[in-house]
């Protein structure tokens, strides 16, 4: 059994291994781009321009005001930012002493925020001033010591600053007066400016970040991952899409939040590698705004999630053809499953080419992604990049390698995989673990994820394992159901979950939203679905919904609709 099939379908010029990989981190490559190219923009943000040369001066400033509030090597300095310039500018900051980032999702509620505080250890954060009441609500029962607030609006344009100021900054939670002993960051910034900090070697092997995996099927866990990453991760996707990128040219659009592996590993190290720009969106669901966006930046490559492509589709500016997506040389689809329907429709509408991939939190972006050139198979995720691998193992007891087009779980290895669960040693055991072939002992990171490898080594995701549905004796994939519905000319967005049934078990249930301006019925889907599926895959019943639970990076979170139905 060939171990690697996917090399001899690799896209002209792309090796099977980029090993060595250069000894650096995302900080040695800020100074390059500091040092070469100062003008060069680093970030893009609602019209406004930070370069490679300012962002290193604001985090070195950044970096000095930490060591003065007593932030030192392995200290963990949570980021509760939406995508904006402080984002950045704290991280380099944390990371140039040596101290490991932990982002979080800003929608977190107090309850969701304290647990990460607690367990990851955390005495010091850099909080949006609309969330700084939440995180005073929590503090007193973290480690939490040193607050830094920032107002979203300290890198707008002067003009949207002042009209920020005058009409929204009140409304919108922005003005707020700190506790004694709380810091305000662009306070900081300024007393700290022209400051270097204290130098503090940095080595790939370092820790760089703590990212939360496991929301969406359980209690959240903070991945553990290394500056070695980034590096790794970005040399991959460099080379991988070579064809599409012109290195510092490029302006990368980044509509995904910097607390998700798919935007702060993939998206981020990319830009920083090549020194080219990244367009900051600091909320995605605001289309008016990200299509303003689009028309002020104009991307060369575009990163979304499925949901993402839905609604610009769905947009009527889209729909009317006024918008100009010329600019984009390649579109990037992660996160969640991208229904075969969405990706045509986004295809013929746009000109440019969707190339999905795949990867998790716990692999820092070891790869799975679909030919820039070459086939790309409908369904598939693609295929390993250059140094990752990809089996897949009985799903039972995780130990027999199973042979193409068989149905198992899962596998990764790679060298950039997460070093561990943060203070988790017999969760960590349970994903990660050693397995000896012909090369020698490789660490496997086991996903949890049901799919399989064809002839070609094009992986097939049929889904996560947790989300099987059992009906009637039946095993049920929610996804088949999905496709199925989605390429029905009235619908919108579909998910699909099983909930309880007393008579089998569980009963395959679809919530759906249409289109706008188009009508169906309960009775037309599940007629249309009898065409297409074997009877005990057609949803039982069929819920009409203006919108789905998402999570914030725009995955559908059947768990919230299965729970939903329970409560």
């Amino acid at each position: 059994m060939n171990p690697a099939p996917w090399l001899s379908h690799y896209d002209e010029g792309v090796p099977a291994t980029l090993a060595p990989y250069p000894n650096r981190t995302l900080v040695d490559y800020l100074a390059d781009a500091a040092r070469e190219r100062p003008n060069r923009p680093a970030l893009l943000f609602k019209g406004a321009t930070i370069t490679y040369g300012q962002l290193d001066r604001l985090s070195d400033a950044c970096a000095s005001a930490f060591a003065a509030l007593g932030v030192k090597r392995g200290d963990r300095v949570a980021l509760l930012l939406p995508n904006c310039p402080q984002f950045f500018i704290a991280e380099f900051g944390a990371w140039k002493l040596g101290a490991i980032v932990a982002p979080l999702n800003p929608t977190y509620t107090e309850h969701e925020l304290e647990g990460p505080l607690r367990e990851s250890g955390i005495e010091t954060i850099v909080t949006l001033s609309r969330f700084y009441s939440r995180v005073k609500n929590v503090q007193k029962r973290t480690p939490l010591r040193r607050v830094m607030s920032t107002n979203i609006k300290e890198y707008f344009p002067p003009i949207l600053r002042l009209l920020f100021t005058l009409l929204r900054e009140t409304r919108d939670g922005d003005r707020i007066t700190l506790a004694p002993g709380d810091h305000d960051f662009a306070h900081l910034l300024l007393v700290n400016r022209g400051h270097r900090p204290p130098a503090v070697p940095l080595a790939p092997s370092d820790p760089a970040v703590l990212l939360m995996s496991g929301g969406t099927t359980g209690t959240p866990k903070g991945v553990l991952g290394t500056h070695g990453a980034y590096v790794i991760a970005a040399t991959q996707i460099k080379t991988w899409n070579a064809s599409a990128l012109r290195g510092p040219d490029d302006v990368s659009f980044l509509p995904l939040p910097m607390f998700h592996v798919y935007g702060n590993v993939g998206v981020q190290s990319l830009a920083i590698v090549q020194n080219s720009a990244i367009a900051l969106v600091p909320n995605p669901r605001d289309l008016p705004d990200l299509l303003a966006t689009i028309r002020k930046v104009k991307p060369t490559f575009f990163n979304g999630v499925p949901t993402l492509f839905n609604g610009l589709l769905n947009h009527p500016d889209v729909r009317a053809g006024k918008v100009d997506f010329t600019s984009i040389r390649l579109c990037f689809s992660g996160a969640s499953a991208l229904l075969a329907e969405t990706k045509n429709r986004f295809e013929s509408m746009t000109g440019a080419r969707i190339v999905e991939g795949y990867s998790l939190t716990e692999a820092m972006m070891a790869l799975c992604v679909n030919p820039v050139k070459g086939p790309n198979k409908l369904g598939s995720v693609g295929m390993p990049l250059p140094d990752v691998h990809v089996r897949i193992y009985d799903a039972d007891e995780g130990t027999r390698i199973l042979p193409p087009t068989e149905l198992g779980e899962i596998a990764i290895s790679a060298p950039q995989l997460m070093v561990e669960y943060w203070n988790r040693p017999d969760e960590t055991a349970h994903v990660l673990r050693e397995h000896a072939d012909q090369d020698g002992t490789r660490r496997w990171l086991h996903t949890g994820d049901r799919g399989y490898l064809d002839q070609d080594g094009y992986l097939f995701i049929v889904d996560r394992m947790k989300d099987l549905i059992k009906t009637s004796g039946y095993q049920v994939w929610p996804r088949e159901i999905e496709e199925v519905i989605a390429a029905h000319a009235a619908v919108a967005e579909v998910g699909v979950a099983g909930v309880p049934d007393q008579a089998k078990g569980e009963m395959v249930k679809a919530w759906v939203v249409l289109r706008a301006g188009q009508s169906a019925t309960e009775e037309e889907l599940r007629a249309y679905c009898r065409e297409k599926l074997a009877p005990y895959k057609v949803p039982s019943k069929i819920e009409f919904r203006t919108d789905l639970p998402k999570t914030m990076v725009g995955k559908i979170l059947r768990r919230a609709l299965r729970d939903e139905k329970a409560g």
